[in-house]
């Protein structure tokens, strides 16, 4: 299994936000691209990136400083926020990152979906972000009515190998994943699962290795130090 940690980058900087509201963001550094190179120095093996207002906005509002990180890390970046064009996706694919995480248009626009899993494979991956069970979209502002458990079936018939996995109640709460959710998708589809939102400490890690995941993302653990990265990346 391996530990992403996450940089959520609002109006160029490192933000954190509680159960995907906007109006509770705090700035957890001064420096995107000081977090990114930590996050290397300590020997993560990939990075989550967030365009948190790209996501509001449906475009590449951070594209920039996204594309600094790539260039300055050499390790694998994930991104998402705002993705919705295959121009866009051809954006950052171009620009060196190595997996696309389409959220809003995964679920709006199939046909974009199957064209990007049909141009670029394993580069895609897809948002799962749910509210009581259903997944949303817009940067988490709209809820729309397809319940996650359809949901990832049409995404892993279209192809899609790679999952991102929040309960938005649990996102920036410290109160661990909702493992409940997680061991449901385990059971339902053979996708790559990564675990997002609520990790606090190591167990939590443990937890998800335990349950089988791909992957587990670790944002505000780390920065408010609740989680140690190389502890977690040791145990991974």
């Amino acid at each position: 299994m391996i530990v992403l940690p996450a940089i959520d980058i609002l109006d160029g900087k490192p933000v954190r936000l509680y159960q995907g509201d906007y109006g509770q963001s705090k700035c957890v550094a001064d420096d995107v691209l000081v977090c990114a190179k930590n996050f290397e120095a300590a020997n993560a093996c990939y990075l989550h990136v967030v365009d948190l207002n790209g996501a509001k906005e449906g475009s590449r509002v951070n594209e920039d400083l996204i594309c600094e990180i790539v260039k300055t890390c050499d390790i694998p970046v994930e991104v998402g926020g705002g993705i919705r064009t295959m121009s866009a996706i051809d954006f950052y694919i171009e620009n060196g990152v190595s997996r696309v995480i389409l959220g809003t248009s995964a679920i709006q626009d199939y046909c974009l979906l199957k064209d990007a899993v049909s141009k670029y494979g394993s580069k895609i991956a897809v948002g799962l972000d749910c509210k009581d069970g259903y997944v949303c979209t817009s940067g988490w502002l709209e809820t729309s009515k397809e319940y996650y458990l359809d949901f990832v079936k049409k995404m892993e018939e279209i192809g899609v190998k790679t999952l991102i996995c929040t309960d938005i109640s649990k996102d920036g709460t410290l109160q661990g994943p909702n493992f409940e959710m997680l061991k449901a998708l385990k059971n339902h589809v053979s996708c790559n699962l990564i675990a997002s939102g609520g990790v606090r400490d190591l167990s939590h890690i443990q937890t998800c290795k335990e349950l089988g995941l791909y992957g587990v993302i670790a944002g505000k653990a780390i920065y408010e130090k609740t989680l140690d990265l190389k502890e977690a990346l040791s145990i991974c």
